[in-house]
């Protein structure tokens, strides 16, 4: 046997591997990038779609300048994989940063993605000519390119089941640059002959960046704690990464705040005046008896505890998506306090899961839903503001049935406001009632009541104990003023959510 071939078959079978954990970490950096900028700016679907490709386009011009690249193949590969590795692994901690401190961000997304495109374009095509030595082009072609799909999948499979929801994008960005770097150093074992001189010099900087990613990972907490504390004012008591959203909840003498990815969902020292206008309104304007009711988000608790202020209630049903921030509404002090531990009432009962697939399978129905869900400014959220979702929500209501939405503001985001109103009267609902409350941390903010049966805003009955809402101010909500009124939007539904549009048109030049 030739003595030259476990060596040459050791080789092949190293750019085999190469081959797959590229494909491996090029997917990741990509979902990672597209991830990072959506939490920040939302419209996750523009950036997805931007970011596949300004990425592809970055690997085609890498390909296609690869052609020119000779001499010293080997090295200049490992010279690749420590970039592409580097770079790759600090793409989401520079995007951190850059979101944090500087008014750059999308120029420093541009370049990180294009970046890490173009190094990605270069890696096969010299994987290809590196392996000319050892096999056939045609049996070339199918390794890379089968291995490299292979790793491909794994990316695609662990991001949303293992790196997004154990792990997160920071440190999931570090780790996949780390593997990506241990490339370098497997290529310069194996080659090491090939490689010669420049063997102990590529061998100390593959050194010196492991070791400061590695570093990067270790000082994460730190880094973490301090990057979250600069984008809010007050001091974080609680921060989470859930599989969903991120939660932070921060505390200023008595001003406790909850965001779900950097949106503020309430302040303590007035969110009585938003849930006291989606809870009691409809409730004083019911002309039938309210016995059942199913709450569609609000996992903080505060809405049910304005509910178990009417007595005649017998039964809540909560739906939440997010067990973690259902669990903290039950666990942390701040808001056990705040919402007066509510969701240990023996009539409530708490769902897990996402809202338009419970009203899919509900078959029982409720004389009230209360939609209390986060604003659409992302394409899933859209989609539980569509005409679709809002006809299943008629479905599940009992004949004399009311249902509420909140529907961001009237004024900041005015298109979006009227768009929720008219997708859910084309939904069906033979009465709609648009309506604002005054938040002061939010300023104006809307609400849309729809029912089968007519409502007489002028007979509110209210009954019981309140801060801000009083019986004969409930007709005057309706009252929007001419500013804030618009007929010139379209309905939203699953195929076009045009309320994303509206949304983020109407927020972007405000800030929240």
């Amino acid at each position: 046997m030739d003595p030259a071939f476990p060596q040459s078959q050791k080789r092949l079978y190293t750019l085999i591997y190469t081959a797959f954990i590229a494909g491996l970490c090029s997917i990741v950096y990509e979902l990672l990038i597209a991830t990072t900028i959506s939490y920040f700016l939302g419209d996750s679907v523009k950036y997805f779609s931007i970011t596949i490709g300004l990425y592809m386009a970055a690997m085609g011009a890498g390909s296609y300048l690869s052609k020119y690249i000779d001499g010293n193949l080997l090295q200049k590969f490992v010279v690749v994989e420590l970039l592409l590795g580097f770079l790759g692994g600090a793409s989401v901690p520079t995007l951190y940063l850059a979101y944090a401190y500087t008014e750059s961000l999308i120029p420093i997304y541009i370049f990180l993605t294009c970046a890490v495109g173009f190094l990605i374009g270069l890696e096969i095509p010299f994987l290809a000519r590196l392996m000319e030595d050892y096999n056939k082009l045609k049996f070339n072609i199918a390794n890379i390119l089968s291995f490299d799909y292979l790793g491909a999948l794994v990316a695609t499979l662990s991001f949303p089941f293992l790196l997004l929801p154990y792990i997160g994008v920071y440190k999931s960005s570090l780790l996949f640059g780390l593997i990506n770097l241990s490339l370098g150093f497997i290529v310069l074992l194996v080659f090491r002959d090939e490689i010669g001189q420049q063997y102990r010099q590529m061998r100390n900087i593959n050194i010196v960046l492991a070791m400061s990613t590695a570093s990067l990972i270790g000082f994460s907490g730190f880094f973490l704690q301090n990057w979250n504390q600069a984008l809010y004012e007050d001091r974080i008591v609680h921060s989470e990464q859930t599989p969903y959203q991120k939660i932070v909840l921060t505390k200023h003498r008595n001003d406790v705040r909850l965001f779900l990815d950097g949106n503020l969902q309430f302040s303590s020292v007035d969110e009585y005046r938003y849930h006291e206008a989606l809870i009691h309104v409809p409730m004083s304007l019911s002309t039938h008896p309210i016995r059942r009711v199913l709450l569609l988000g609000a996992g903080d608790g505060l809405a049910v505890r304005e509910l178990l202020k009417h007595k005649a209630i017998q039964e809540i049903v909560l739906v939440d998506l997010d067990q973690a921030l259902v669990q903290l509404a039950k666990s942390n002090p701040h808001l056990v306090k705040l919402n007066e531990r509510s969701l240990f009432s023996p009539i409530v009962h708490i769902e897990i899961g996402d809202a338009f697939s419970y009203l899919q399978s509900n078959q029982r129905p409720f004389d009230l839903i209360v939609s209390d869900l986060p604003d659409p400014n992302n394409a899933s959220l859209a989609r539980l503001y569509s005409k679709q979702f809002f006809q299943l929500t008629q479905r599940n209501l009992s004949p004399a049935g009311l249902f509420v939405s909140q529907a961001t503001s009237p004024y900041f985001a005015k298109e979006a406001f009227w768009s929720i109103s008219k997708t859910v009267r084309e939904s069906g609902f033979q009465f709609t009632h648009p309506y604002q409350a005054s938040v002061p941390s939010f300023g104006n903010w809307g609400f849309v009541l729809a029912s089968r049966e007519s409502i007489d805003i002028a007979e509110a009955d209210l009954e019981i104990d309140t801060r801000y809402l009083e019986a004969d101010i409930i007709p005057h909500l309706f009252n929007l003023e001419k500013d804030v009124i618009t007929s010139d939007v379209e309905v939203n539904t699953l195929d076009r959510p045009i309320l994303l549009s509206y949304y983020l048109d109407g927020w972007r030049n405000f800030a929240r």
